[in-house]
């Protein structure tokens, strides 16, 4: 009775994993959410949503922009733990041969918790830093041109010391700066 009952639980999580694994797609495991940029799902950049992995793109060199980090000052609970001495029963038991002997002792232990106190301040952080280099002509297609796109600080630097117009491949992090 136990072996059939083990063989069709594996069935329907292997059922489960499968339908979920054809319905995923997004980097995170939720359909259709891109991550990365800090919109979430169906934000809007530069009108351009980038699939959740994106392929290398080339294009002629139209622009370049470094966005600093942007935080603000926010407040927070400050947490203190507090612990406070406790005691508790606990059960003993030992067996030889027939009999049993049962008895009970008094632990003591410290009874720790997190409690507020007051306010905290700290620097919230609102937009994280970005470098983005624009193209023209992405992909050899005439018609799509001022493309921005997310890039890494090496990316971005060796387009910053390319001149305008200049051809450039790289793989994107994400579209929209």
């Amino acid at each position: 009775m136990h072996k059939t009952h083990r063989l069709v639980h594996a069935g329907l999580v292997t059922l489960l994993v499968a339908g979920l694994s054809a319905c995923g797609g997004g980097t995170n495991g939720a359909a259709g959410h891109q991550t990365g940029d800090g919109r979430g799902a169906g934000g809007t950049g530069s009108g351009q949503d980038a699939p959740p992995q994106q392929d290398r793109v080339s294009g002629l060199r139209a622009g370049v922009r470094h966005l600093s980090r942007r935080t603000v000052q926010a407040t927070r609970p400050h947490l203190v733990t507090t612990c406070t001495p406790a005691t508790r029963q606990v059960k003993h038991t030992k067996r030889s041969g027939r009999s049993k002997k049962t008895w009970y002792t008094t632990e003591h232990y410290q009874d720790c918790h997190k409690t507020p106190q007051g306010t905290e301040t700290y620097r919230r952080v609102i937009r994280p830093e970005r470098w983005c280099v624009a193209l023209d002509d992405v992909n050899g297609n005439k018609q799509r041109d001022n493309v921005w796109y997310r890039v890494t600080y090496p990316t971005y630097n060796q387009a910053l010391g390319s001149d305008n117009h200049a051809p450039l491949r790289f793989t994107p992090m994400g579209t929209g700066c």
